[in-house]
């Protein structure tokens, strides 16, 4: 049914727009009721804010135990691209492989394992500064026995101060 005006009508005598004519008719509501969609902006600024602060966070996460490193002033600067077996050694002598603490008679064979399930890993030392020699040379050789030939060792790089140290002490 047509009306004067050219728009179509429907069962129930209401006009139709032009919309309607094109299939992309809505259903009619009564005023005032809730429509029931879900607004997906707030979801979508939420998930892109988490995105950035992994994005940001991820870097700085520290694999294997936490150690203070030796300070040297040549330092190459190796990224860790997570492809390297990490042995740790804490300023009391603990070892660890990447976060898993093992005696240091069980080094070798830590280590032997690791290498077998991934044969492209290097090793890579971390040890404390206030560590005594001898714990880490015990630990270099239970890694050379592993079969391991290179061992990269873990060094923080000495950061010149930009402040001037010079200090007039002179007795008045």
């Amino acid at each position: 049914m047509t009306t004067p005006e050219g728009g179509a009508r429907d069962g129930a005598g209401r006009t139709l727009h032009a919309t309607a004519r094109r299939g992309l008719a809505t259903k009619r509501r009564p005023k005032g009721q809730v429509r029931a969609e879900i607004n997906v902006t707030p979801l979508v600024d939420v998930v892109l804010v988490l995105l950035i602060i992994f994005m940001v966070i991820t870097p700085m996460i520290v694999r294997g135990a936490s150690v203070d490193l030796p300070i040297t002033t040549h330092h190459d600067r190796k990224n860790d691209d997570n492809k390297d077996l990490i042995v740790s050694i804490n300023s009391s002598g603990d070892v660890y492989v990447n976060a898993d603490k093992v005696s240091i008679e069980k080094l070798t064979a830590s280590v032997a394992e690791e290498r077998r399930r991934y044969p492209d890993k290097g090793v890579y030392l971390k040890a404390d500064h206030r560590l005594r020699y001898g714990t880490a040379r015990a630990a270099m050789e239970a890694i050379h026995k592993a079969g391991v030939e290179d061992v990269q060792i873990g060094t923080d790089e000495h950061k010149p101060s930009t402040a001037s140290t010079t200090s007039t002490d002179e007795a008045p």
